[in-house]
């Protein structure tokens, strides 16, 4: 019960499931998700680590970047906590919002050809004027 719980409380928190949610669509690095969810590298950086603990995520490494991705071999639980999540938030505002800046921000970066901090930065400004 104890373990439920823990991971219970791992989704109690908007900006977890907002991340677990986008990772659900694709595969990002730390940058990403700051430029996605405008928030802080240490404040994403320590949502991911827990997810990662939680048993939710899987990392990858490409030079100094992180990339993290639902784990392909996610336990019958957690998979049914995302299959929920899925069915439910479907029709939220902010999941909508969060998958409309995910597309605008995977077609910032493929149209600057890297995924860099700069690169997030110029995407944040652009995003800042675009409102």
């Amino acid at each position: 019960m104890k373990k439920m719980v823990e991971i219970f409380k791992l989704l109690t928190d908007e900006q977890r499931v907002r991340i677990l949610m986008l990772l659900d669509k694709k595969e990002l690095s730390v940058c990403q998700l700051m430029g996605i969810i405008n928030a802080s590298q240490p404040l994403i950086s320590r949502n991911l680590s827990l997810l990662y603990k939680g048993g939710f995520l899987e990392e990858r490494r490409d030079g100094k970047l992180r990339f993290y991705s639902i784990s392909r071999d996610l336990p019958g639980d957690r998979r049914a906590l995302l299959d929920l999540l899925r069915t439910y938030l479907k029709k939220e505002t902010r999941y909508k919002d969060d998958l409309k800046t995910l597309k605008e921000c995977s077609r910032f970066q493929k149209k600057a050809g890297k995924c860099d901090m700069k690169t997030l930065k110029e995407f944040m400004e652009w995003k800042r004027q675009k409102k």
